[in-house]
């Protein structure tokens, strides 16, 4: 029987079409099966200007800055999860101002309230010398730096640890790539192998820690601001050394009753001393440690924890506390005769 003419030309070619079509199909549903899920929230610019545009921020003494109010937007919730205020600086960086959590949950950044550390920055300004050394946590040393102008030991975006809750762990990797992208300004490994060291210092026995911190600064002077959102962020990245846990109990007037709910959570869960964060006039959240098996840190001995004050602290020299941030001098290096 006779084909038609071009028919034994066709089919072949029909053949390898629908063979390529396979391939691309059966590529394409591995690109899908394979490729990361994207970063489960987003950043959404609701508002920018200068320092008259938010009330809200304590930042009268700042008037040049330029401002941008973002929510943290997850795509299955009516409301944001958090709201974000980033300065501007002039050579194109940007700083985180100030984070508003509107879960309970940690989600992104940890820190205390703004105009507390406004006042640190105006108070570093007026008393700490213009050739001191600040160090703090790489977030709060940004803000500080930006409020104080005074040098800073962390200067970049370092994005440790990275706060998420647990039903997003698998999505790590995509959320600090979001991070870096939106932040910027990750910083070199010499600034990051620094905070490492910085990390190690508070999270180690208090003169050993204090050696260290003296080490990071060099020969100059050099002050150390730390907050009790210090002490979660210390249990994420050394969990070995700083077994931590939180709560948030609710403020309702009665200071002994607020006393006694927190000690037996402690007492429940194994902890055997707490120290407290105001988060707003009606949550606190107490931060649980087990110095019994941990032993006492750099870190909780410059905070007040239950039955101890950082008044009596002697391997640094508290210089000043306003709210949360407790201020201190680390000693000279010791040069022996």
């Amino acid at each position: 029987m006779s084909h038609p003419s071009g028919a034994k030309t066709i089919l072949p070619s029909l053949g390898i079409v629908l063979v390529a079509g396979g391939l691309f199909f059966l590529g394409w549903f591995s690109y899908l099966w394979f490729k990361p899920a994207p970063a489960p929230y987003s950043y959404q610019l609701v508002d920018e200007g200068g320092i008259s545009k938010f009330p809200n921020l304590p930042l009268q003494a700042w008037p040049d800055l330029k401002i941008s109010k973002y929510e943290l937007r997850v795509l299955s919730l009516e409301k944001p999860i958090a709201i974000a205020y980033r300065a501007a600086k002039p050579n194109g960086s940007s700083i985180l101002l100030n984070w508003e959590s509107l879960v309970s949950e940690p989600i992104g950044f940890m820190g205390g309230e703004f105009s507390e550390l406004a006042t640190i920055g105006t108070d570093i300004t007026q008393h700490v010398p213009k050739d001191a050394l600040i160090l703090a946590w790489w977030d709060i040393s940004r803000q500080l730096h930006l409020l104080s102008e005074r040098e800073t030991l962390f200067t970049s975006h370092l994005g440790q640890p990275l706060i998420t809750p647990s039903y997003w762990k698998d999505r790590i990797p995509v959320i600090d790539e979001y991070e870096r992208q939106f932040w910027g300004d990750q910083g070199g490994g010499e600034e990051g192998h620094k905070f490492e060291q910085f990390v190690d210092a508070l999270s180690s026995e208090p003169t050993k820690g204090a050696a260290l911190l003296r080490q990071l600064a060099g020969s100059r002077d050099a002050y150390i601001v730390v907050h009790p959102t210090d002490l979660y962020k210390v249990g994420l990245l050394r969990p070995d050394r700083m077994e931590i846990a939180f709560k948030d109990f609710p403020l309702t007037g009665n200071v002994h009753g607020l006393a006694n709910q927190v000690k037996a959570w402690m007492k429940e869960y194994g902890y055997d001393t707490y120290t407290l964060q105001s988060l707003s006039e009606k949550v606190v959240r107490a931060y649980f440690l087990n110095q019994n098996k941990n032993g006492k840190l750099l870190l909780a001995q410059m905070l007040p924890l239950m039955n101890s004050t950082p008044i009596d602290f002697e391997a640094l020299q508290l210089v000043h506390k306003h709210g949360g941030y407790w201020v201190y001098k680390i000693p000279a290096a010791h040069n022996p005769s």
